[in-house]
């Protein structure tokens, strides 16, 4: 596969792998916010959350609108919502697998 598109795919992801990023667009994927919504959900300082969406806005996961002196921030594309829902599946089987793991040891003991 072309040397790019790998690299496209990694820099997308790498600008997920950040817990106050995935929380932001888990927010986001319920609708569009400003940095002062974001802030009081988070309870993070301002600058904190700015600098995230400054990360996620730079590898286009989400987007700005101006609104006079507030840019409102959204998704870049609606199938992030999904990929976070796959992503959370994902997570969900391997706990369900690591409990089941875990509760063959306790019966061994």
């Amino acid at each position: 596969m072309n040397q790019s598109i790998q690299q496209f795919k990694a820099d997308f992801f790498k600008a997920l792998a950040h817990p106050m990023r995935i929380q932001i667009l888990e927010l986001l994927s319920d609708g569009s916010k400003n940095v002062n919504e974001l802030q009081s959900i988070l309870g993070s300082e301002g600058s904190a959350v700015s600098q995230q969406l400054a990360v996620l806005r730079s590898k286009n996961v989400v987007q700005g609108t101006k609104e006079g002196t507030t840019v409102t921030y959204s998704l870049r594309d609606p199938l992030i919502k999904d990929l976070l829902a796959v992503a959370k599946q994902i997570f969900d089987n391997h706990l369900v697998d690591a409990i089941s793991m875990l509760e063959d040891i306790r019966k061994d003991t």
